[in-house]
């Protein structure tokens, strides 16, 4: 992908505000925080997210981040709820049993693994109990085997030609309406009351006692599954890179969850939430993988009206796009920003120059999980395993998400069982 490579060369020439086309349509880009606070905070209802049509079908067109507005208002309160630390705090047990299942499969296998693939089950597991909580193993095979297709079709070349990638995806994303309706079927008729994310979206009600249909609950399943996955997957293989690759900084991590470990009675115990919140060296490890990686690199928004801007007009239907990757790696924001230096974040970095997760009214609710199952599956894979990053070829490659060339390929062992 040559975009980042792009907008630092016209940025080079530009500066931090400038016009360009994408796919043939009018643009502007804004690289400076003041700009990205203006389109996704202060001024957020001028500018509307923007998404081709072919995502919208595939997910889904009454998914949450879709939206703007009342609608978008009410069930972003209702998902970031069900995503709120007083609420995955209480999934810690469970995703410990889904990380040390990954963790002792891979080192099982002595095989070479794809750690971005790897990651993306882990995510999609995790995901699942988020949304579901316990669900039967049948749905949820079902459920994973119809999302890999559309997952798979997702960015394909939209065409409706039987057999293509894109139509492929399309009848899977029918089947997964049908497994969904079998679900709230069945808790329907047996009348179970869930604190999961589908049992506030089967039991939300506005303020007119109008409940949710169920293309809207299936679409909006459907959308977090799709934002929870890939983008967690990508951020925790670069961080299993980054460690690899500094092996002071490893040991030292190492050390921060040998003594949490140890404090559970030589790991027989459970992870607590308050041990998860002592784990400082490793959360800033993750908080400049999440800037260095910047998994979300850019997002679109396109003017609902003609908009000025320090001067610059931006016309009524041009995209926008805040450039977050080029704010997080400019030097005036953070010194020598291609170094990988967690000890950065013992200080907050100025408003509004981190955004990994987006800003604004449509920033990515389920940030706290996806830090949560980093935190677990590491404090897991450096306490009881090792791994090897198999090859030395760098660099990153896009699909659409920026991840380690050829999903850091690695191989794990259990340390009672490594080489010497």
């Amino acid at each position: 992908m040559v975009l980042p490579l792009f907008v630092s060369f016209v940025m080079f020439r530009y500066g931090e505000i400038f016009k360009t086309q994408i796919l043939g349509c009018p643009c502007v880009m804004l690289a400076s925080p003041e700009a990205a606070r203006f389109v996704l905070v202060t001024h957020a209802h001028l500018f509307k997210p923007t998404y081709p049509k072919s995502k919208e079908m595939m997910i889904g067109p009454w998914a949450l981040f879709f939206h703007q507005g009342e609608y978008h208002t009410r069930l972003r309160k209702l998902v970031q709820y069900s995503l709120a630390p007083d609420t995955i705090r209480k999934l810690i047990p469970d995703i410990e049993h889904i990380a040390l299942s990954a963790l002792d499969s891979w080192a099982a296998s002595g095989q070479v693994i794809n750690t971005f693939y790897e990651m993306k089950k882990f995510s999609f597991d995790v995901g699942i109990l988020s949304i579901f909580g316990h669900l039967d193993g049948g749905y949820k095979e079902k459920l994973e085997e119809n999302y890999r297709i559309v997952d798979k079709g997702y960015n394909s070349f939209p065409t409706k030609i039987p057999g293509s990638a894109h139509h492929k995806a399309l009848q899977a994303r029918k089947r997964l309406n049908q497994i969904l309706s079998e679900i709230i079927r069945e808790r329907k008729e047996k009348r179970l009351v869930e604190k999961d994310l589908l049992g506030h979206l089967l039991n939300f009600k506005d303020e007119k006692g109008e409940t949710l249909t169920e293309d809207q609950i299936a679409d909006n399943v459907i959308g977090i599954l799709f934002a929870a996955q890939d983008t967690t997957a990508s951020f925790i293989t670069w961080i299993l890179k980054f460690l690899h690759d500094d092996p002071k900084l490893l040991e030292a991590v190492k050390a921060e969850q040998k003594a949490i470990y140890e404090s559970n009675n030589g790991g027989k115990e459970r992870l607590t939430w308050a041990q998860t919140r002592k784990m400082t060296l490793t959360y800033r490890v993750l908080l400049e993988g999440l800037r260095m990686a910047s998994i979300i690199s850019f997002t679109f928004r396109e003017a609902v009206v003609d908009v000025e801007y320090k001067g610059y007009l931006i016309p009524k239907g041009w995209k926008v796009m805040p450039l977050f990757r080029n704010i997080h790696h400019n030097p005036e924001f953070f010194s020598d920003p291609h170094d990988f230096d967690p000890s950065r974040f013992e200080v907050a970095p100025k408003p509004n120059t981190f955004m990994p997760f987006g800003n604004g009214v449509h920033a990515c609710p389920g940030n706290e999980l996806a830090k949560l199952e980093a935190l677990i599956l590491i404090h897991h894979l450096v306490t009881k395993f090792r791994w090897e990053v198999v090859g030395s070829e760098s660099g990153i490659q896009y699909g659409p998400f920026p991840v380690p060339q050829q999903g850091l390929p690695a191989r794990f062992w259990k340390q009672s069982s490594c080489p010497s």
